[in-house]
């Protein structure tokens, strides 16, 4: 019978929790990132870009390339694969430059 690594070495995580994608629920693991959570969720894009609205996810996931960028919890230009998910997160599809606000 096959065991999961956590099996195998007896961890004993915290129980999931859920955060919120565009108002959609999306159950996270202690431990994740916010873009580990979304993967997890089949959610591959939270960000579209500043000309042409061209949708982006994560793509080096280390926090280099700055395509992960998501609004979380009402702020903008959040790296999604270096924030740890937290429970009761809120995240928001960020458009463009995450500023929209602040336009003229």
């Amino acid at each position: 019978m096959a065991r999961t690594p956590g099996e195998l070495v007896g961890a004993q995580p915290d129980p999931p929790f859920h955060i919120t994608v565009d108002g959609r629920t999306v159950t996270a693991l202690p431990g994740q990132s916010v873009a580990a959570a979304l993967w997890g969720a089949g959610v591959l894009a939270w960000r579209t870009t500043r000309n042409g609205g061209r949708p982006r996810g994560a793509f080096c996931g280390i926090g280099q390339c700055y395509d992960c960028l998501a609004t979380v919890n009402g702020e903008p230009n959040r790296r999604a694969c270096l924030l740890p998910a937290r429970p009761g997160d809120a995240v928001t599809t960020q458009e463009g430059h995450g500023h929209a606000d602040l336009s003229v």
